[in-house]
């Protein structure tokens, strides 16, 4: 089955999560091309009428999303202290279309505008993440996680087909928390 990009209008882009390290939620993107076997996220298809069993063969690009948060940023900024938000809690914001989109980035950059105190928190697998490490030092309180399932590129491979190699990531830890970035590991 060939992978499918679809660019839709999102109606919101911040919404509550039961993640217990944050108060919101932003997922620019329903769909991952990681395509990680044991992912919990496959779920979201629901949402955008995909079946379970199709998760990884699809991304559903919420093309309106830097505008979203530049409406939405504007109530989270009422309150004291400003709340904490992860960014992308059931895809991965630096997936291969984000190359292309740069929602991550517009969303990031939006923060760093608006001078947001609250803690954002990122996690992601991929190396792309550094593309936006001078934009990440704009924002006080950011963080970046990345998710790591084994130490074993071989392994890596076959439980998460498309995402980066394990070793890619260990280095990405590296230069982010190099570069005066606080990183944790997602195990």
């Amino acid at each position: 089955m060939p992978f499918k990009i679809r660019e839709i209008q999102a109606k919101s882009i911040i919404g509550t999560t039961k993640v217990p390290s944050a108060d919101f939620v932003i997922n620019p993107y329903t769909g991952c091309q990681f395509a990680c076997m044991y992912c919990f996220a496959s779920f979201m298809g629901r949402f955008v009428g995909e079946p379970t069993n199709n998760w990884g063969n699809y991304v559903y690009v919420k093309t309106n999303a830097v505008e979203l948060m530049q409406k939405d940023v504007k109530r989270l900024l009422k309150r004291d202290p400003h709340p904490r938000i992860a960014i992308s809690t059931v895809t991965d914001p630096y997936q291969g279309v984000e190359k292309k989109y740069r929602l991550t980035r517009g969303i990031l950059e939006v923060l760093a505008e608006t001078n947001y105190q609250g803690r954002v928190g990122i996690l992601t697998k991929s190396p792309m993440v550094l593309d936006d490490q001078e934009l990440l030092k704009k924002i006080p309180n950011s963080e970046v996680g990345i998710s790591i399932t084994t130490t074993n590129d071989k392994l890596s491979r076959f439980l998460e087909v498309q995402a980066p190699l394990a070793s890619a990531r260990f280095r990405t830890l590296k230069k982010l928390n190099d570069a005066g970035i606080k990183t944790y590991v997602f195990v």
